[in-house]
């Protein structure tokens, strides 16, 4: 049975299509240049095989990618490069006019399709229908049911905030009748009093439902008591609701990783696509090189985890290339591992000395394989995270979210779609720092940013733009929609409640939305935002701001 594409694994394939869209022409005028050097020296072949290659890529990446047009192409050009590679030099000279002139009508076929809507017209995700926005008050992500048990805590009030992070919330009067409807009917987890910690110490061997307990006390034996009857988390009252959340998402969401990327530097084909089929069955992404000068170009587009590449390769040794990589800043920390016949020891360390990770002698099983390989990505997944992201909310950080609104803008561009660009602004977040200190400032931009990333859908990209400013890019919505959907995010925001101490207080946020096409650059849609935050904020806070097209006035909140 064919096995479907985890959502993870279509945005990343849809990312890398169109990474390959915008690198078309460039690889184009490449091909042309090559076809005006064959036709001026046919007998050359290195620019026979330059052309050859780039064809064949064309038709290989292409297909891969879900651009057939293109792959169809390539295909053309592939086939009429090997029979003028077949040739003699005499007969290739008298064939080489004939040839040239199927290849630039070939190229200007690929030339028109690398800006036909039929290339881009897949959206990186579908557009928002109008029942689809109005029910945008409803949690993008699928509601989690919990149930709760506590005589001593208002659980109505403290499911009305879990409402608004994707869970619904039951109350129970005693743990005797919370038990029976969990083996009737088992919800995502259960918070309950330790008072019923030894009623539910059974309960695990016959439910796996996780269970989060509360107390008032703090002393070992209670947290002992219950850590043994399965508490996944332990709360000292009084709670709120972020912290449960905190606990619930950790017990209750089950998020797909996205697959490792490996680039495989080889040139036995049949070795890489062994070691490519191998890692492939067990979940990661491989991109094949037998040609090792393409691997700066390769490592810049595909952007590994990391790099398995043979020792020994026409172009250079394995420590050579090694040696090239590492003098690149941005790729001193992706791991290298060689993968070779090379069993001397000596021969080993010296290659471990210019710089990589490891050494793995073929033949090896796969299982050693994979495990090898794994270990290392995810180092390399951990260190681009820290660098990428916010330490504080995990959001994205200014840098990485600027990157992904260029690359945004120039998609949308393609496409021809929608896209809005939104800045938050927490109103007042100084005095909430100042009166309640900077761990309770930390949890309200911890809640903020949680709760984007439960409301807004996978696609839409989220990053924390400085200090207590968020900002989001959302795929295929009007401005208007857009509006409507920060501001139900909005009104759920200000009904959470935070604690300080034995003060218990709350925030809002105001927001700022500008649109694709009606400005057009990176620079004019942040600035269109920010004027409309700030518009928003003038008005008296707590609202969300459309901006003004260019060249008319800010629009009234």
């Amino acid at each position: 049975m064919k096995s479907t594409p985890s959502p993870v694994l279509r945005e990343r394939i849809m990312r890398l299509r169109y990474a390959y869209i915008d690198k078309l022409p460039r690889i184009l005028d490449e091909v042309k240049r090559a076809c005006e050097q064959l036709a001026a020296s046919p007998q050359e072949a290195d620019t026979l095989d330059t052309l050859h290659r780039s064809f064949h890529n064309l038709k290989g990446t292409a297909a891969s990618l879900g651009l057939p047009e293109i792959s169809a192409e390539g295909a053309v050009g592939t086939d009429l490069l090997g029979r003028l590679k077949g040739l003699d030099a005499a007969e290739r000279r008298s064939a080489v006019t004939a040839a040239v002139g199927e290849l630039a009508a070939c190229i200007e076929r690929l030339d028109n399709l690398k800006d036909s809507a039929a290339i881009a017209a897949a959206p990186v995700t579908a557009p928002w229908s109008e029942a689809a926005v109005a029910a945008a008050a409803e949690p993008a992500v699928q509601r989690r049911v919990v149930f709760f048990c506590d005589k001593d805590l208002d659980g109505s009030a403290l499911g009305a905030q879990l409402s608004c992070f994707g869970y619904t919330f039951s109350s129970f009067i005693n743990a005797e009748a919370m038990k029976a409807e969990v083996l009737a009917a088992p919800p995502d987890a259960v918070v309950m009093s330790t008072a019923g910690a030894k009623l539910f110490a059974d309960l695990r061997s016959t439910v796996a439902v996780p269970i989060l307990f509360v107390s008032e006390r703090t002393d070992f034996p209670t947290r002992l008591e219950a850590i043994k009857a399965g508490g996944e988390a332990y709360f000292v009252k009084p709670v709120t609701a972020h912290e449960v959340v905190d606990a619930l998402d950790a017990v209750t969401v089950r998020r797909e990783p996205e697959p490792f990327r490996v680039l495989i530097i080889d040139d036995e084909p049949e070795m890489g696509d062994y070691h490519a089929l191998i890692l492939e069955g067990a979940g990661m992404m491989v991109r094949r090189l037998d040609d090792a000068t393409r691997v700066l170009e390769e490592l810049n587009e595909f952007q590994p985890d990391l790099l398995l590449m043979d020792m020994y390769m026409p172009s250079c040794s394995g420590r050579e290339l090694s040696r090239v990589i590492r003098q690149i800043p941005k790729f001193v920390s992706l791991p290298i591992i060689f993968l070779s016949s090379e069993t001397d020891r000596l021969v080993q360390v010296s290659a471990m000395r210019v710089g990589a990770d490891g050494f793995l002698t073929k033949p090896i099983p796969p299982e050693d394989l994979v495990t090898a390989v794994a270990v290392r990505a995810e180092r390399t997944r951990v260190l681009r995270a820290l660098m990428m992201r916010d330490s504080l909310t995990g959001l994205l950080n200014h840098t990485t979210l600027a990157q992904f609104l260029d690359t945004a803008l120039a998609n949308a561009l393609r496409q021809d779609s929608r896209l809005c660009f939104v800045m938050l602004d927490l109103d007042e977040f100084k005095k909430v720092n100042d009166t309640y200190g900077h761990p309770a400032g930390d949890q309200v931009l911890v809640a903020l940013a949680r709760l984007l990333k439960q409301r807004l859908r996978t696609s839409d990209v989220i990053g924390r733009y400085g200090g207590e400013e968020f900002a989001a890019i959302l795929w295929n919505l009007s401005i208007d929609e857009a509006v409507r959907v920060i501001d139900h995010i909005r009104r759920d925001f200000s009904a959470l409640t935070f604690k300080a101490d034995e003060t218990v207080f709350s925030c809002s946020f105001s927001g700022g939305v500008a649109a694709f096409p009606e400005h057009p650059t990176a620079e004019a849609i942040v600035q269109a935002a920010d004027r409309a935050l700030y518009a928003a904020k003038e008005k008296g806070r707590g609202r969300i701001a459309p901006a003004a097209a260019a060249g008319q006035a800010e629009a009234r909140p």
